[in-house]
Order: structure tokens, then sequence, then C-alpha cells
């Protein structure tokens, strides 16, 4: 497979038979061999991939593929349930749980749309975590950058890692309060967070029932349209690029620009510089409801920490507790202290926040970095919980303000910094508005890039 062809490039190469789903999984495994990172998979599923590549060539041998993806090579985030084995969530004490029955309703609807399961990816573990560590199975490496070994951003860590390897040109992760978004980021990807219940979340191992989302991790925003579409059962792209004279965005005024490394303030002011010399309306407004969200937050609950504990309660009370991460159980533990008063003021006060903020966006589109800083290096991370969680709470705030306020958003790369890590460039819009954002996104993403 070459290096940063897209999913749309070999779509193309296999329905005009210059490529063959049998030999295009070969290429797969040869390369997560050469990548050598035993952290990227929690397991491949090569006799399952061969089979769906089998069939997809006598598909389209017949010239009648099921899909614009059909014979595409996907993996999926280790939440996502494939019949037949163990769906872990990056933890070792579901490692003993009964396989899969079946597949998830979204790996099903892939495997409708003839895309060729590789295997489940590496996570952070229960999906509690922007940074992507992981004590069990390893910590996926991210590529980029020069000098030490970086955090791949989390929680759908390897399915970052695995798209910017160049391993499957689409992975499937879950966004909870950033983990789609960071790793794409991160690692150098676009990744689309969908809106709450834009996809079944039927056979998804959850973190939070609120707030949990699904998306599509790739090397373009016409990639992530393509896997919408074959995943939704449509035979075309119903999303098409936006005029950029129709597009408004707005930068607002608060917290999303607070404490940024220089590179990524630089790469983000070029980048909204380049649209507003391209013909987009590019404006600040005052959005003293991203204050507001985080003071919230802050002094009353952390809803995903609420929903997992109460998730994870048998857990955190019992010998389990001492083979989890203590990162995550800290983080879920502290959700104990909330009160009811806390969790109903919180719920009420999330309503009314979400309704001022949509009505004062209308049809505008909000953009700002996607995260706060680069990818960090792993060890100090490791080392150090304080560090840790001092880095994983600024790395989470913009993407975790969008979760709470029922946001769907995409992440663009948008340049690097002098260790050539990438920086994100984050498009957002209330729930629903899933078509505008992936219409901007295809219509801005070179300028955004600055291709």
């Amino acid at each position: 497979m070459m290096r940063k062809t897209t999913a749309s490039d070999l779509s193309r190469q296999l329905r005009d038979g210059r490529l063959d789903p049998l030999d295009l999984v070969d290429q797969v495994f040869a390369r997560i061999a050469e990548v050598g990172d035993d952290a990227i998979f929690t397991k491949t599923l090569r006799p399952r991939a061969e089979a769906e590549a089998r069939a997809s060539r006598e598909r389209l041998r017949a010239g009648n593929p099921v899909s614009l993806l059909d014979g595409i090579p996907v993996a999926w985030k280790d939440l996502y349930d494939l019949k037949g084995r163990v769906t872990t969530a990056g933890s070792v004490v579901l490692a003993d749980n009964p396989p899969a029955a079946q597949d998830a309703a979204l790996v099903a609807a892939g495997a409708r749309a003839g895309l060729v399961s590789i295997g489940a990816l590496n996570m952070t573990e229960f999906a509690y975590s922007g940074i992507g560590l992981n004590p069990h199975y390893g910590t996926p490496r991210n590529p980029n950058g020069t000098g030490p070994a970086r955090a791949p951003g989390g929680s759908s860590s390897a399915s970052g890692v695995v798209v910017a390897n160049d391993i499957v040109p689409i992975s499937f992760g879950t966004d909870t309060g950033g983990s789609i978004r960071i790793p794409a980021a991160f690692n150098g990807v676009v990744g689309y967070k969908s809106s709450t219940g834009h996809y079944p979340m039927q056979g998804v191992f959850p973190l939070s029932h609120t707030l949990d989302t699904l998306g599509p991790l790739a090397h373009s925003v016409e990639d992530c349209v393509l896997a919408d579409t074959v995943l939704r059962g449509l035979q075309s792209p119903v999303v098409q690029a936006a005029p950029l004279a129709a597009l408004d965005f707005v930068i607002p005024d608060a917290v999303m620009f607070d404490a940024l490394a220089p590179a990524v303030a630089a790469n983000f002011a070029a980048a909204a510089d380049r649209l507003a010399n391209a013909g987009a309306r590019v404006r600040r407004i005052a959005l003293p409801e991203l204050t507001e969200t985080l003071e919230l937050i802050t002094h009353r609950a952390v809803l995903a920490a609420v929903e997992a504990l109460d998730l994870h309660w048998d857990r955190m009370h019992g010998p389990d507790a001492a083979r989890i991460d203590a990162r995550v159980v800290r983080r879920i533990m502290n959700a104990a202290k909330t009160t009811a008063v806390d969790l109903s003021i919180l719920m009420r006060e999330r309503a009314r926040l979400i309704a001022q903020v949509t009505a004062k966006l209308g049809d505008a589109l909000m953009i700002c970095p996607t995260t706060p800083s680069v990818a960090m290096p792993i060890a100090p991370l490791e080392a150090d919980q304080e560090v840790f969680f001092r880095h994983n709470g600024l790395t989470l705030r913009n993407t975790s303000l969008g979760n709470f306020l029922d946001w769907c958003g995409l992440s663009i790369p948008n340049g690097v910094d002098a260790d050539q890590m990438p920086t994100g460039f984050m498009i957002s819009a209330p729930h629903g508005r899933d078509s505008a954002v992936l219409a901007a996104g295809l219509a801005i993403e070179q300028i955004v890039r600055g291709a």
C-alpha cells in the first residue's frame, strides 16, 4: 500500500482492477510487520480479513460492488464487538469475558458495505484519558516528530496511530471527551466525531451513556465522508463541499485559546487568515457560555466520570480495582464525591447552556485549535501522575467542552511545530449539524492544511 494513500484512491484502484482485495490485505499485514509496533493491535483477524477480501474480490470481478468502499481495509477500536473475540476495552479485567456473539451494529454495517476488518485496536483502558497510555497492552508509538517518543492521544490511541502509519486508510474510534479528535490532531490525520445518536451504539462498550459518540479517522475529510456514507447504507455521498462564500466561521473569545503552545496558536491563526483570504467569513464572537460550562464542570461534576463510576461500581469497589490503570481508577473515583444535587444542577444547567449556545451560533460553525498543545513526550507522563493529570486536563479541554454541549466536530491537520509534531484545527457545530461540518471540511481542508 502506498504511503498516505487514501481510501478513495484505493477504492478507485480496486474498482478498475489495478488492485486486488486479497493483495491489499497482504500489504496491510506486511505493513504491520514493517512498523513493528505490537501495541497498535490488541488482536489481528487475518482469517476474517482474508474471507471478507475474497468475497469482495468476487463482487468486484462481477462488477457488483456493494458500496464505494467495498474491499477497503479498516480497523476498530477495542470497544467495538467483533464476533468471536473478547472485547477488552483496553483492560485485562475483561480479558476472560465470553467472546462477542455478534459484531457491533456499526461493524456489521461495515461488513455489509464490504469493508474488510483487520483487527481490534489498542486504546486507553476503559476509554478514560486524552493521552493514550496503556500499562497492560503497551502504548502505541506516535510516528511523528523528532526526539523522544510522543503520546498517541487518547482514548482512541491506536486508531490514530494505525492511520498515521499507513497500515489501514480508515479506522473507527469513539469520542466521549475528544477521543477521536485528540489522536487525530496528535497524529496528523483527520478525525470526525459524530453527533450523539448519529450511529448505533449497540455492541460498543460504553464509557458515558450520555456523551459517547462514534466516528472514523482517516487521511482526508473525503474519506470520512465516504465512511459515513457507506455505514449509513447510502450508495453515494449526500454531503458535498460547501461554497466558500457561504461559510460563516466564528472564533470564540473564551477558554479555547488559553494556554496555547506557540505553534498551536500560530498555525491556527495562519489557517484562519487563509480562510478569510479565500473568501470565507471568519469573525470573533463572545461566548461566555464556554467559561460557564468549564466552571460548572469544575465545581459540580464531570459527567463522564459519574456515568463511568455507575458502570464500573463493582470493579472500583472490588479486587479488580488493583488490576486497573491507577490513573483511570483515580479519575473515575473522583466522581464518588458528587452529590445528587450536583448532578441535578449539572444536567439542568447543561440543557440551558446547550440551548443558549445553539441559538447564538445559528448557522455559523465554530473553529478553534483541536488541542492546546502538540503530543507530549511519553516518559514524564508515565513517571509522574501529577504531570499526567495536568497534561490530560489541558489536552481534553477544547474537545470535551464540545461533548458536554452536544456538538459534532471535525479535526483537520493544519501544520507542525519545530519538532515536526502535528497540530489540529477543529470545526464544531451543535447536535445534528454533521452534514454542515463535513461539507465545510470538504471545502476548506486544503486551505487549512496550507496546501
